[in-house]
């Protein structure tokens, strides 16, 4: 066996299978509990005049 071959069966799947671990993983990381009121904060950072704080 090439190493082509060990690289294609490990991405068609344990690769899949990491990457939609991780994909699940940042999805309930951005929807969290308690983190609207930081995005809200991020989302006025373009619109903040630059002497505020």
């Amino acid at each position: 066996m090439t190493q082509y071959d060990v690289m294609r069966h490990f991405a068609d799947s344990w690769g899949l299978l990491l990457m939609f671990a991780f994909f699940i993983g940042a999805v309930l990381f951005v929807f969290r509990p308690g983190s609207k009121a930081r995005y809200e904060d991020a989302a006025k950072i373009p619109l903040k005049n630059g002497s505020e704080d």
